[in-house]
């Protein structure tokens, strides 16, 4: 069943340690991180230009590893977040967050019902390819699984802040300080 420690970690008021990649998506990323003890590894795509192919196999490399792939998307949509969940990412982040709209938006599109709407397909990288005979026992875990970051980025984000990080789902509000200082002027 799918399980995300570092979320768990967290949500438990724990620490984790890791990075975040921009680019170097060598297959030894991940156990280059996981030996220097790394529990997680962001994989950016806003800034690098790193495609779906790239992120598909970074995302197994860390697994492999035993440190937990998040992806940095471009945007809070649908088209940019269900191909990296089912590429086998178990965190999102998105950029730009200004409202507690967009917040709601990321949660719905990274949980199944009744939380989310997160489109079913199953046998995929998310879940090491293996059949589930149990459907909803595994969407309840995948649930409990994705860790959800809203990037406070912007003065708009910075005064809806509490707005958006009180979104339930809502699961870190991490500060964008190069964004947010342009922002603030």
């Amino acid at each position: 069943m799918i399980a995300n420690p570092v979320r768990q970690t967290l949500l438990a008021g724990g620490t984790a340690f890791g990075t975040m990649a921009f680019e170097f998506f060598t297959p030894g990323l991940a156990r280059i991180l996981a030996s220097a003890g790394a529990e997680y590894v962001i994989l950016d795509q806003e800034h690098s230009g790193a495609g779906i192919d790239t992120i598909k196999a970074q995302c197994a490399f860390a697994r492999g590893a035993g440190i937990v792939p998040i992806v940095r998307v471009p945007s809070c949509e649908k088209d940019q977040i269900s191909p990296i969940l089912d590429a086998g990412a178990l965190g999102i982040m998105v950029p730009m967050m200004e409202s507690p709209e967009q917040a709601q938006a990321l949660v719905q599109w990274c949980r199944y019902r009744p939380q989310g709407r997160r489109g079913l397909a199953f046998g995929l990288a998310h879940d090491d390819w293996h059949p589930h005979p149990n459907a909803q026992a595994y969407m309840d875990a995948a649930n409990e699984a994705i860790l959800t970051i809203a990037m406070i980025e912007t003065a708009a984000g910075l005064q809806n802040a509490r707005r958006i990080l009180a979104v339930p789902g809502i699961d870190i509000g991490w500060l964008g300080h190069f964004d947010l200082s342009d922002s603030l002027g």
